[in-house]
């Protein structure tokens, strides 16, 4: 049981990583200018790891009660998955939201 859920937490970080990655993806493929694609690219990864670090990491200064939190991790998982979607990946955003859920089940269980 133990090596289930260290590999549930070890896809858990993988699945944040993702969840950076898709947002500077979505970022770096705007139909904007170099600037702003530079902008959004690294910006969006940054504020989102900054939100995940404050509020829901597990040592995080302000950490969120569950309800709040699941809804925070929610908005950030949906974002990535419609940033990738936008960024004309729709397969990987349903991969990428579907075993965030499923991870997230069985994290609760």
């Amino acid at each position: 049981m133990l090596i289930l859920k260290s590999g549930n937490l070890a896809l858990r970080f993988f699945l944040e990583l993702c969840a950076l990655a898709a947002l500077a993806y979505w970022g770096f493929h705007l139909d904007q200018g170099i600037v702003w694609k530079v902008i959004a690219g690294l910006g969006a990864p940054l504020a989102t790891a900054v939100l995940w670090g404050a509020f829901v990491s597990p040592k995080a200064p302000l950490l969120l009660s569950e309800p709040w939190r699941f809804g925070l991790e929610l908005v950030i998982f949906g974002l990535a998955s419609a940033g990738l979607a936008a960024a004309e990946r729709p397969s990987l955003a349903w991969l990428l939201l579907g075993v965030f859920i499923v991870n997230r089940l069985l994290l609760t269980l």
